[in-house]
């Protein structure tokens, strides 16, 4: 399984950026999709998720209300619409897929697949 992360840039706090996850390899439907996000000097935490239905989304305090996950399984895609950005979400974000259990589903460790990721530079 390949995945693809892109849509990263450079923005000003207040503006927003999509972010988008290309799955090739393997049918997008059979996993559950997670964000993560790694910002200079710190480890990696997760951002938001979404499970293989597209039913029931999960996210990180700090980004509820303004990040939104979603998928298009038909197109093997999965996106995270982020709105008014802040410096604090300056960060490398990666896209993994996988089977966790729904108490782990923002744990990294239970993603089996990992994007290259693609960086996400907010400024104030």
């Amino acid at each position: 399984v390949q995945l693809q992360a892109s849509g990263g840039g450079l923005v000003q706090a207040g503006h927003s950026l999509r972010l988008s996850c290309s799955v090739s390899g393997r049918t997008l439907s059979q996993y559950d999709v997670g964000w993560f996000r790694q910002a200079p000097g710190k480890a990696r935490e997760f951002v938001a998720a979404i499970r293989r239905s597209g039913g029931s989304t999960y996210y990180k305090d700090s980004v509820k209300g303004r990040f939104t996950i979603s998928r298009d399984n038909a197109k093997n895609t999965a996106y995270l619409q982020m709105n008014n950005l802040k410096p604090e979400d300056t960060a490398i974000y990666y896209c993994a897929v996988g089977t966790p259990i729904l108490s782990a589903i923002r744990q990294e460790q239970m993603y089996h697949y990992w994007g290259q990721g693609t960086l996400v530079t907010v400024s104030s």
